[in-house]
């Protein structure tokens, strides 16, 4: 069998697209394989990081990122009684050369696909396409697939191929069959997306309470969405509860299966609870992760995004890790071929750095914050946030957090480009 393109595609999210646009620009072929019969704009609101918006910028996105997103400016921290712990500058308001954005999730996705499309043309993807398994000699692997119905599909030939399908990922599983289900946190996020007035800034990421009375994270994903002056408005709600009985990552949910934490809250400057009940459709995930692999790599095969690396959402963090293992793997292509040799430096680099990130969103993320006020004021309400925590040891936690996951100022204004 002939080989069909160089770099075989698994999964058609956001980084298996943006893997091909990446490759596009040095000049790779590759070809994106996804099991729906269509992409839709899934999801709620994601952040993405100065270091992930880097990438984005050299393939230059930024233009269309700045039409269906906001640059963040701030991120605050507050407790369920709306009392300030702590506001930082983010973005370019922080020094950096490049913006922090807060967008649709699903807005990312279709913005990745039409920039592919333009770039590569409309056959770059094929959908209705399960991949089952593969085979690999020395020379390329052969990657095989079903449709929707199970019947066997076409094998496909390519150099190398990459397995970007996400946390279920077919791939990683062929990989450790052995691994078992994903690693439940304790805690349920709901999700949702309404119309609403700016708050604060304008531009801001806030995150209130702490997981015993709720959680809430609440930003803005796009801008002049009416003429009445409101913008797109994201929320995560994050409770415990107890494990599920089986996994669902996009299940439905009513108000009453996660309101009656916030309906005490009460905020001068936000209407949480007015949020919250103007909301039309809610979405429940459980926060789950897995332990980090010791490799993601099977002589030409390997793993890429949430098939690598699933971690808990809370470094706003997940989709620019994915990012960056995609500019790392082109980077690697261009100086050293479309090979085993590039695979395993891509290997050595991104299972460690990640699996440090993977920890740290467990550990010691930067809602850290939250959790350190509420359990020394046992949840009441506080005179001076100074008599609680110092704020030198609030910028610890915000900065330890960056130096693993590769964003503080200086350390990425003098990393090298990955291509």
């Amino acid at each position: 069998m002939e080989k069909e393109t160089e770099v075989t595609i698994i999964g058609g999210g956001i980084g298996g697209l943006f893997l091909a646009i990446s490759l596009h620009q040095i000049g790779i072929k590759s070809r994106v394989y996804e099991s729906v019969q269509e992409l839709l704009p899934l999801g709620a609101g994601i952040n993405l990081l100065p270091h992930a918006v880097r990438e984005l910028e050299e393939l230059g996105l930024l233009p269309a990122l700045d039409k269906v997103g906001i640059r963040t400016q701030d991120a605050s921290y507050y407790n369920h009684h709306g009392q300030l712990i702590y506001r930082e500058l983010v973005g370019q308001a922080a020094g950096y050369k490049w913006p922090q954005f807060s967008i649709h999730r699903g807005d990312l996705q279709m913005l990745l696909l039409e920039a592919a499309k333009e770039r590569l043309g409309e056959n770059f993807i094929v959908m209705n396409h399960k991949f089952t398994g593969y085979d690999q000699d020395e020379h390329g692997v052969t990657s095989h697939f079903v449709n929707r119905d199970g019947e066997p599909l076409p094998s496909v030939r390519s150099s190398v191929m990459i397995g970007c399908d996400g946390i279920n990922s077919v791939l990683r599983h062929l990989m450790y069959p052995n691994e078992g289900e994903p690693i439940y946190s304790g805690y349920t996020i709901w999700r949702g997306v309404t119309p609403f007035k700016p708050f604060l800034s304008g531009a801001d990421t806030i995150r209130a309470g702490w997981m015993p009375v709720g959680k809430i994270m609440v930003y803005p994903i796009r801008n002049n969405i009416d003429n009445e002056g409101n913008q797109l408005m994201n929320f995560v709600a994050t409770q415990i509860r107890p494990k599920p009985d089986k996994w669902n990552f996009h299940g439905a949910a009513k108000l009453e299966d996660f309101y009656d934490a916030y309906d005490q809250w009460d905020f001068d400057w936000l209407d949480i609870k007015g949020l919250i009940k103007k909301t039309e459709k809610f979405m429940v995930y459980p926060m789950v992760d897995r332990d980090p692999l010791p490799t993601w790599t099977d002589g030409l095969v390997t793993l890429m995004g949430d098939a690598a690396h699933p971690m808990y959402p809370r470094g706003s963090n997940g989709a620019g890790q994915t990012i960056l293992d995609a500019r790392f793997i082109t980077g690697a292509f261009k100086r050293l071929g479309v090979n085993q040799a590039a695979l395993q430096e891509y290997d050595k680099e991104r299972v460690a750095a990640t699996g440090k990130v993977v920890l740290m969103n467990r550990a010691n993320p930067p809602d850290t914050i939250l959790k350190v006020v509420y359990e020394r004021t046992g949840g009441k309400r506080f005179n001076k946030i100074e008599d609680v925590i110092s704020e030198s040891e609030l910028e610890a936690i915000l900065n330890d957090y960056k130096n693993v996951a590769g964003f503080q100022v200086k350390q990425l204004d003098n990393k090298p480009a990955y291509v």
